[in-house]
Parts: structure tokens; sequence; C-alpha cells
């Protein structure tokens, strides 16, 4: 006979490992069923947004790191890009170029970490983290490589980027993409078919087309229920235009979904990184820009990219000084949590921390 139980609230967070951060879920359960969810933010918030407008254009680079701090080189590309049309700076393409590959090389970096910590809440043990560690960790000697620094990176520049690439990187470059071919297929041979990975997560949370548009999700969330929606090819940035590559897409928009996606699109970063080595030539790095950025009063921009997580975007107001009059971040993260209660609703406590997982969220750029 069913046993009568009365249902509980329980707090899951800020300090769950499996919250991804300092991310709170107030959950109601009937026994290990999900009756009722309320996520809450704030405890990171470092008030971004506002220390933006005390300090000058070049210096909030440095902010724009410490948002989605595993994808540091995408945030950079975002905000200058919204510099450069408060200026109406053409960027030189050596350094379009290079901010196209270093951006790709962070996508792959990014999803290496969303992947191996999706499978941790599935409960691997740590194997196809360490295995996404591995690769990554080359990645972040190359960024070292490139500006000194391997996760707070301020690499990229109004008007370009702040270093060219030194000779010895090329190498290390192709040694790297020569390398990660065999790390990523021992990767796939271990997970995409795993019957356990597929069990738990197939069907399981799924997010309707419609809706995700309707709540403005967007990145491998999104291309996971169907859409193609990536502004590298809907509005091409810097050197997306001569790139040739496909947007994986899915149908089922369920968990296992969500984490093929991102397999599928480190597959193509990698495809974009080596027509970029093709490609690029010889050039400046970096475009003539005054020391102090005093864009025009009254002007504004929006620069906006297809980061790892999503569309993340810079509303940058100015007022003639040398700082934003306001400044304001479409964080990708944020959005894309606003279908929690959707996938949480009716499954388990089980099924709760794979699904946050599948979702890929950075509390940096959550709570800002």
């Amino acid at each position: 006979m069913p046993i009568h139980t009365e249902p509980m609230t329980v707090n899951i967070g800020p300090q769950h490992p499996s919250t991804h951060g300092v991310f709170r879920l107030r959950v109601t359960f009937d026994g290990e069923e999900i009756l009722e969810v309320e996520p809450i933010f704030g405890y990171l918030h470092r008030g971004t947004e506002k220390l933006a407008e005390e300090r000058n254009y070049t210096q909030i680079v440095t902010l724009t790191d410490r948002l989605d701090y595993v994808s540091s080189m995408i945030n950079n590309q975002a905000y200058c890009l919204a510099v450069e049309e408060l200026l109406g700076v053409e960027v030189p393409q050596r350094a379009k170029y290079l901010r196209t590959l270093t951006a790709e090389l962070q996508r792959v970096a990014s999803h290496l970490m969303g992947i191996g910590f999706f499978l941790q809440d599935l409960g691997t043990l740590g194997t196809p983290l360490m295995y996404g560690f591995r690769s990554r960790e080359k990645i972040l000697d190359l960024f070292e490589m490139l500006c000194g620094a391997r996760i707070t990176l301020s690499y990229m520049r109004p008007g370009g980027v702040f270093f060219d690439a030194p000779d010895d990187f090329w190498p290390a470059l192709d040694q790297f993409l020569e390398d990660f071919d065999i790390e990523f297929e021992e990767l796939e041979r271990l997970i995409l078919e795993n019957e356990i990975v597929m069990v738990r997560t197939r069907g399981v949370s799924v997010l309707p087309l419609d809706l995700a548009i309707n709540a403005s999700v967007s990145g491998p969330t999104l291309r996971a229920s169907g859409s193609d929606w990536d502004w590298r090819k809907k509005a091409p940035y810097d050197a997306y235009d001569r790139m040739d590559f496909e947007v994986p897409t899915a149908t089922g928009g369920d968990n296992y979904d969500r984490f093929w996606v991102r397999m599928q699109e480190i597959r193509q970063s990698i495809r974009i990184v080596r027509q970029c080595v093709e490609q690029i030539e010889p050039g400046a790095t970096r475009a003539e820009v005054p020391l102090i950025l005093r864009p025009k009063p009254g002007t504004e921009s929006y620069g906006r990219v297809e980061a790892s997580k999503g569309e993340l975007a810079f509303y940058v107001v100015s007022d003639g000084g040398i700082s934003p009059y306001r400044m304001k971040v479409r964080s990708p993260s944020l959005i894309n949590l606003t279908v929690t209660e959707h996938l949480l609703v009716g499954w388990k406590l089980s099924d709760m921390i794979v699904t946050l997982g599948s979702l890929d969220i950075n509390m940096g750029e959550v709570d800002r």
C-alpha cells in the first residue's frame, strides 16, 4: 500500500557542489518527486555593471573576464565589439583572426568543463572530467603564451588584441590540434553511447522549442531543442564570415541532447581554429586608438556574440566621458535559468542534479 508523506521543503545550495557555484534552490519534495522549485541568486553579486561606470573603457576589459570565468576570452570579445561600435573603429584583419581563433579555443575549453561536470553530476566519479581537464590545460598553456594569463585573460582590447602571437605559439597550437583529435575521440568512445548516460538522460527534463524561444533561451540549450540559431552564422563578427562550419542541432531537447550538442560543437570549433591557422596573414593586430577613449556623447551600442553558453551581449551608453554612462550585460546563464521550474518539476532529486549540469550555468555571469 502507498505510504502517505508530507511535502518537505529543502534548501539545496549555495554550498552544494552540484549547484555549480553559489546558487541556491528552494525545492519542495513529495518523497523524491519535485513539486515546486524556487531558484535564488545573488550570493556572488559583485556589481560589475556599476563598477564599469567608474573605470575607463580599457580597464573594463578586466571586469568582463570575471563574468563567465571559464570563458573569459569570449567575454572580452563581446565587450570589445560594443566599444568598437561606439567608436566606429575598424579592427585589423589579423586581429580579427586572432580573436576568432582564441574565442573558439575558449569555447572548446568551456564545453570540456561543461561536459565534464555534467557527467560528474551523473556519477562518473571523475574520469571524463579529468579527460576534459587534460585537454583544457593545453589550451590554457596556449593562452599563457599569448598574454601571460590562464583564466582571467584580458587579451582582447578595443581595436584588436593586446599582443600578436609569439613565434612559438603556432607550433604549439599545431601540436595541440594533433593531440586533441586523439584525446577527444577517446572521450567520445567513453561516453557518447554509454548505456548509463543514455538511460539517465534521454527523455529527462525536455525543453520544447516554443518554450525555449519564448523564454529567450540561447546557445546549446536552444539548439538542443531544434533551433539552429547561432550569431556566428546569423550576424557574423570578426572573421566568422570567412569560416565554413556547421551548427549542430538536436530535436529532443532533453538532458542528453544538450550534452550531445556541446560535444558536436567542440568538433566544429576545432574546425574553425584550423581555418584561422590556414587563412591568417601578417599585419597589424590593433587599430590606432587613443590611450583614453571618449566616445561621442549620446551614442550607444550593443555588442553581441555567440558565447559558449549562448547569446552574450554588452549594452553600453556614452555621455562623452572616459567611462560609460551605463553598461548592461545580457548574460546567457541567467536567461537560460528562467526555465528551471519547467525542467525540474515532476522529476526526482537525482534528475534535478543532472538537469542543472545539462544547462552549463556559470554563476559569475548570473549574479554579476
